[in-house]
């Protein structure tokens, strides 16, 4: 389709109500509406009148659709009606509970009045909920929400030729020394975007700890540098990450290093939930 998607109006509603009593196909209509036929689908399943007392009324009508959908998206308005549940909501989020664990914990305890983690994201990104700033307090911080299907897809980091698998025996048995493994700590929101890397040799457990303003991964790796390129050979043959964004430009810090100490492109080995190993030969 080459049209933005956007909720069903009442217009395209008098369509489906006026084409759906005329015999005509759903994909047919979805045809002529310019919509996908599970819109269509879904818009009928939803918000067609059934009732078992009058059977022979049930049906797709355009103005009970309206109303039907109307009355789903004015959830919201439970925030708004209910002021003792809106405070413990905007309490809960501001002491960093997820919209989501807020209505799990809403459910669990069998709320009177409970609203979805859908209803509590639109409610603070809502003109209220902007007027308090609540969207400081959410996962991810953003002052406008990202369309549901409008996520950012990464290209793989770390390849799967790269297995931690195929790393020798002595790293992991922790028999040689120069073997570090590096890890972000991170702190309450409240503290900020600072943070520390951490940098432990395995077999001594010497333990480095460098100050981050932030979570770029080329100033971690510029650090990292600094750390490990005074040492001798032995003393830094490889670093074993986690997968985290802050890790990414690892191939920066391998070809630093490459640079410095003229020798050829070390081995890289990664694990499922581990990033990479940089061998030294």
């Amino acid at each position: 389709m080459k049209r933005t998607y956007s909720q069903i109006d009442m217009d395209e509603r008098r369509k489906i109500a006026r084409w759906r009593m005329a015999g005509i196909s759903i994909d047919v209509i979805a045809a002529k509406l310019g919509r996908h036929r599970s819109t269509v689908f879904r818009e009928i399943k939803r918000n067609s009148f059934v009732d078992p007392q009058m059977p022979d009324l049930n049906g797709y009508y355009c103005v009970t659709a309206n109303e039907m959908a109307r009355g789903r998206r004015a959830r919201l308005g439970k925030l708004a009606r209910f002021a003792h549940v809106r405070q413990s909501v905007i309490d809960r989020i501001v002491h960093g509970w997820s919209p989501q664990q807020i209505a799990g914990r809403m459910r669990l305890e069998q709320h009177p009045v409970s609203v979805s983690h859908e209803t509590i994201y639109k409610f603070a990104y809502s003109p209220d909920g902007h007027a308090i700033k609540l969207w400081r307090h959410l996962p991810e911080r953003r002052s406008r929400r990202r369309p549901r299907h409008a996520r950012r897809r990464h290209g793989r980091r770390f390849g799967p030729e790269l297995n931690i698998l195929h790393r020798p025996d002595a790293v992991a048995a922790r028999d040689q020394f120069g073997h570090w493994e590096c890890d972000l700590i991170q702190f309450r929101r409240k503290f900020g975007k600072a943070n520390v890397t951490s940098l432990v040799e395995r077999v001594s457990r010497f333990a480095v700890f460098l100050r981050n303003n932030d979570r770029q991964s080329r100033p971690i790796m510029d650090g990292l540098i600094e750390v490990l390129s005074p040492l001798p050979h032995v003393a830094r043959r490889s670093i074993t990450f986690d997968r985290g964004t802050e890790f990414t430009d690892w191939p920066y810090l391998a070809e630093r290093h490459r640079r410095k100490h003229q020798r050829p492109r070390p081995k890289m080995a990664f694990e499922r939930d581990r990033s990479p190993i940089d061998y030294r030969p």
